[in-house]
């Protein structure tokens, strides 16, 4: 490998690049000028900004820019010369309101369009609910967006500037988008000069400056809202440095910021390095990450091992490390990697503990990071030999007896002999040893390195004693067996050592691949769910299969917690289930295995979303190690995980569902609403001022006035008479209640019953009917099918010019009565065809054309009822025409 090798990104970070690169092919830049409160100078710096790039020559405007009667924003407004974009005006409950016009930006086409307030929300009525989804609009065009937002409106930090200044700011923003944003500027003064600002009304008018100070602008806030919007924007500043070094493969660190790193291995001495490292973090206020190498040989560790890695690794959490969990076969190497690629500037490791005469043989971790870690510092940390001491021997005692293990290697040694022994007088010495390296082989698949190793030197003694000349003596008369000897035990200790690693990769590997099977198991089953009942028995059918152990799943019922699904057998007394609502309660785990309540039956894990929480998952494990063994915990923390994302999918479910029903009863009684006090209200107000004209003794009418005005009433009691039946015959089609009356019936009789119904409707309108001679009778409800053709032909007068023909036709083709009525009208838009047979559903209407919307879904309802099939579709020169079609009997 070549040093310009070494330099090369890694493949990670050249696709990071190469995304982020594509993603923003084509796409605007955002840039974000951030600050804490209100009258920081955000939209005084944002055109400050915009009139040096227009200086610059570039293209920019402002879209929206919201001074709020500052004279000095509004002076450098008008004296910069930008180009404004005119508001749009919103009308909501009859006001105007202000609004940023995406349209105009977007036909204007600059370079740079300067918007202000991003977490603003939209009047009712535009485009989109929030002003940030309109920059999102404008930068997919291309357009470069400057933009002003304060810390407090960032979704992830809404409840933690809720807690500190007691305000719930409603106007939020994704997070991403200061992710995604190509430059922030942080826009800062200090807290003094803010509030002395708001003194003198240059952030507010002095009744809301008032109101202002004494709810959200006190120092205590604001002073902590700085931070926030300080440490916000280093991080992002850190993060461009760390992307910086990727794709440029420096090794770095780079010490900008202090990040620390502790390693735990299950040593008894790791709480205290984790709480030095702790120490040292608070004051160099810096981020420190807590790691655990998994290597090939910690399968090895004893079980007090791994139950100290996991409380570690808790602990760490605890105190507000970063944990981290890592695979590699060597710790040193591992520990450098991961180092250097989250910037670590120090590594604290504990101070050897082994006699010095085994660093010989095998050199301390410490000595190892030291050499490798370059630049990065290291700092070692003493163990109090008390400790030591107690550690070890408790160590000691709970270590399992390996001399069964050795026993074992002496067993194969002398198999392998007896088994040479018998073959002697056929094969010379130096043959025999491939017995001793099989009975090594076996050593290291079944009783592990230690014994292997043993094997080989006891092998090697064997073969001498017994094999060797002279024989049954140590004593060697060909020196050239030395070299047999070594290599013999060079050999085995190889092959144990490879063994023994395979055996431990293949029996990880094994673990991993049953948690893998078992939580595929799992969103299999989950994935198929529709309702909690289904959840909570693929959960418990799984966690059965998966552990040795029974579970319980609490719901919440009301104020308490009740027990929606639980193994067989599976009771919780008054202690468990205050245990249970503890942890629900407190969003933390408790019960057996945690430092919390421990003194429970079973294990409780909080169903928790980002938002709440939904549950609590009781566990209760026969091996007493699993609650503290890492695997198993992994993999009920993913159980946990898979169960919570399932139960919110089918919450969520039931809430879209009720949503889309609530939806859909707002559109009916809005529609109610517009048909009683429109459709419906109009006739009866003409009947009755018509009715009141007449009985008016003082006006003397002409017979002919009278006339017109009953005709006028009765037209409109007639219009009345229909909307109502409509809405009766919708309810009736709607409940199944509607029976046919079939019998044969001839087509002309059933056009001309439609035509006199609306005979006076019709007036001086020409209706042609092209009907075919010898149409047979056709077996249907006379009445409700005359009802479709009056609603039909109703349509058609309703959307067509006084002047225009209407037309009905009627064939029979294969078995199927066809009736067509067109009309020569506007038509309907190709995208409101479908719709036009849906209830309250209507396009614009010509001026005086009213109705509920009911006409066309009544008649597709009558002629499904009969098996058959209605459509529309638009003439080729001119006018809608509406089609369906029946069986005939």
């Amino acid at each position: 490998m070549t040093d310009n090798d070494d330099k090369r990104p890694s493949p990670e970070a050249l696709l990071k690049l190469a995304q982020a690169e594509e993603k923003e092919d084509g796409r605007g830049k955002l840039k974000i000028f951030l600050g804490y409160a209100a009258g920081v100078g955000k939209t005084y710096a944002m055109l400050e900004a915009g009139w040096q790039r227009k200086m610059e020559g570039r293209d920019v405007v402002a879209a929206y820019v919201e001074s709020h009667g500052r004279f000095e924003t509004d002076s450098l407004l008008s004296m910069s010369g930008v180009e404004i974009i005119p508001k749009a005006q919103i009308e909501h409950m009859g006001v105007l309101l202000p609004e940023l016009d995406t349209d105009a930006v977007l036909a204007r086409k600059p370079q740079i369009a300067l918007v202000d307030e991003l977490a603003h929300t939209n009047a009712r009525g535009s485009r989109h609910e929030k002003r940030w989804q309109d920059v999102e609009e404008i930068l997919a065009s291309g357009i470069d967006v400057y933009t002003t937002v304060n810390i407090q409106h960032f979704e992830s930090l809404n409840d933690i500037v809720a807690q500190i200044t007691g305000v719930v700011v409603r106007e939020t923003v994704p997070d991403r988008l200061l992710d995604e944003a190509a430059e922030i500027r942080l826009v800062d003064i200090p807290p003094d000069e803010l509030l002395q600002r708001l003194h003198e009304g240059k952030v507010y008018i002095p009744k809301q400056a008032t109101l202002a100070m004494e709810k959200f602008f006190k120092p205590g806030n604001l002073i902590a809202l700085r931070e926030l919007s300080l440490r916000r924007a280093a991080v992002r500043v850190d993060e461009e440095m760390r992307a910086y070094m990727e794709t440029r493969s420096i090794a770095g660190p780079w010490p900008a910021a202090e990040r620390l790193l502790v390693c735990v291995s299950g040593s008894p001495f790791g709480e205290k390095l984790i709480r030095s490292t702790r120490r040292l973090a608070d004051e160099m206020k810096a981020h420190w990450y807590t790691v655990y190498i998994e290597t090939p040989g910690s399968g090895k560790h004893v079980q007090e091992n791994r139950e100290r890695v996991w409380k570690d690794l808790r602990l760490a959490e605890s105190l507000g490390g970063e944990v981290a969990t890592v695979s590699a076969t060597s710790v040193a190497d591992s520990v450098i990697d991961f180092a250097v690629k989250h910037n670590v500037t120090k590594i604290v490791v504990g101070k050897p503990t082994k006699p010095r005469w085994m660093e010989f043989l095998n050199p301390p971790l410490v000595d190892q990071i030291i050499r490798r870690s370059g630049t990065i510092d290291v700092y070692v940390v003493s163990i109090e030999p008390s400790e030591k001491s107690e550690g070890t021997a408790l160590a000691r005692r709970k270590s399992p007896s390996p001399w069964s293990g050795y026993m074992k290697s002496l067993a194969l040694v002398a198999a392998a002999t007896l088994a040479c022994e018998l073959v002697r007088p056929f094969l010379a010495p130096t043959n025999m040893v491939m017995a001793y390296l099989l009975a090594v082989v076996l050593a290291a698949l079944r009783l592990g390195l230690k014994p292997a190793i043993v094997t080989a030197f006891l092998g090697i003694l064997a073969f001498d004693f017994f094999f060797v000349p002279p024989r049954l003596t140590f004593a060697v008369a060909d020196t050239e067996y030395l070299i047999t000897f070594v290599a013999l035990f060079t050999v085995g200790v190889v092959i144990s050592t490879l063994v023994a690693r395979s055996r431990e990769r293949a029996e990880a590997i094994r673990k991993r691949e049953v948690q893998t099977a078992s939580l595929y198991y799992l969103s299999r089953d989950l994935a198929v769910s529709a309702d909690i009942g289904a959840v909570l028995d693929a959960v418990a059918k799984n966690f059965g299969e998966s552990f040795n152990g029974r579970l319980a799943v609490l719901i919440p019922e009301g104020e308490r917690l009740e027990i929606k699904a639980a193994s067989r057998e599976m009771q919780l007394d008054t202690k468990e289930l205050a245990v249970a609502d503890w942890a629900f309660r407190n969003r933390q785990s408790a019960g057996h295995g945690t430092e919390t309540l421990s003194s429970a039956r079973l294990l409780y894990l909080p169903l928790q979303t980002s938002a709440s929480v939904l549950g609590v998952l009781g566990v209760e494990l026969e091996d007493e190690a699993d609650y503290a063994n890492t695997q198993s915990r992994r993999l009920l923390d993913a159980f946990t995980t898979q169960t919570t994302l399932a139960i919110e999918r089918v919450q969520l479910g039931k809430q879209a569902a009720q949503a889309l029903i609530l939806q859909g009863r707002e559109t009916l009684e809005r529609a109610l609403l517009n048909s009683v006090s429109h459709d419906l209200r109009t006739p009866l107000v003409s009947i009755t001022g018509a009715l009141g004209t007449l009985r008016d003794k003082e006006h003397r009418l002409s017979d002919t006035r009278r006339r017109e005005l009953l005709d006028a009433a009765w037209e409109e009691a007639g219009r009345l008479n229909r909307f109502v039946g409509n809405l009766l015959d919708m309810t009736r089609l709607e409940a199944g209640a509607v029976t046919l009356k079939e019998e044969p019936c001839d087509i002309q009789d059933l056009v001309g019953c439609a035509l006199a119904a609306l005979e006076q409707r019709i007036g001086a309108r020409e209706v042609k009917v092209q009907l075919p001679d010898g149409l047979p009778l056709v077996k249907l409800d006379m009445a409700l099918m005359t009802q479709v053709l009056v609603n039909l032909l109703d349509n058609a007068l309703k959307y067509s010019p006084h002047a225009s023909i209407i037309d009905i036709a009627a064939r029979v083709d294969d078995g199927r009565l066809t009736l067509e009525v067109s009309d020569r009208g506007p038509g309907v838009p190709e995208s409101d065809l479908k719709r036009i047979f849906d209830k309250f559903y209507r396009i614009p209407v010509p001026e005086g054309a009213g109705g509920t919307g009911l006409g066309l879904s009544i008649c597709k309802g009558i002629v499904e009822a009969h098996h058959g099939k209605i459509r529309a579709e638009n003439r080729d020169g001119g006018g809608l025409r509406v089609i369906a079609t029946l069986p005939v009997k």
